[in-house]
């Protein structure tokens, strides 16, 4: 594995450039489109059944589900980014040029990862904007709604470039968002609080994920959660470690990687 002296910068730079100006070739369905959706979950569940709900530990229905939307979006842009650049290599097979250059797996996978996290926190910051036409918001702790955020998004970003690695078809490259990202992302306490669930279907929840990635990112905006942020961040940390040795693995086999 390259040390931090022995990266080469240049060509990290390159492959960050060449998937930010991707992003910006689909800029509609890169950036535009889930910011529309997630605008449409406003007016849905915000606006029009928002008055009809109760505020939620000491702040309205509709100030509740905007962190959980915020990283909904976070977790599901940074994983297709990075999904679907390095499938789209694969595909290409411009993925063997790269690997012949003068580019360690470290460099290839940080070029990859933090091009879509650069995405992801982009769709963040929009919705987050969008979200005041709603609601009053204010983040009492911005530090770290910016570390959860990018953490989160670091972490889907390398489960993204695994899946794409991984997959060999487009069907096989949207199994994962549709079956496992999507129904995690609705279960994970983004419209409710885990609370008013029953006593057995709380402790089910909790081995979700993505319970903890919601609710830290809610604690930093409201000082309110279902989970300790400390234990949030915790284990979404190892989480992102078991990722990056999964990686590690997979270069250093050539696994999906050999014709």
């Amino acid at each position: 594995m390259s040390n931090f002296k022995n990266i080469n910068w240049l060509g990290l730079w390159t492959i960050y450039i060449k998937e930010m100006s991707r992003t910006k070739r689909v800029i509609f369905q890169s950036i535009a489109f889930p910011v529309l959706t997630t605008t449409l979950y406003f007016v849905v569940f915000g606006a029009a059944l928002g008055n009809r709900i109760s505020g939620i530990n000491g702040v309205s229905y509709m100030q509740f589900i905007v962190p959980g939307l915020i990283m909904m979006a976070l977790l599901i842009n940074s994983f297709s980014a990075a999904a679907s650049g390095i499938f789209f290599a694969k595909f290409t097979n411009t993925i063997y040029e790269m690997l012949s250059a003068p580019l360690s797996y470290v460099e290839i996978t940080l070029g990859y990862i933090l091009s879509a996290t650069t995405r992801a926190v982009m769709i963040g910051f929009i919705i987050f904007i969008v979200a005041l036409f709603f609601t009053p918001l204010h983040i009492l702790h911005p530090i770290w709604a910016l570390s959860f955020s990018i953490i989160v998004s670091m972490i889907f970003a390398l489960f993204g470039f695994i899946v794409g690695l991984w997959a060999n078809t487009f069907e096989q490259f949207q199994l994962v968002p549709s079956f496992v990202i999507t129904p995690m992302s609705f279960l994970g306490g983004i419209f409710y609080s885990l609370k008013m669930l029953p006593s057995f279907w709380q402790h089910i929840a909790l081995f979700n994920p993505l319970v903890y990635m919601i609710n830290g990112l809610r604690w930093s905006f409201y000082g309110i959660t279902d989970v300790h942020p400390a234990l949030s961040m915790l284990l979404i940390s190892i989480l992102a470690g078991v990722l990056m040795v999964i990686i590690s693995v997979i270069f250093r086999t050539g696994y999906k990687l050999r014709k």
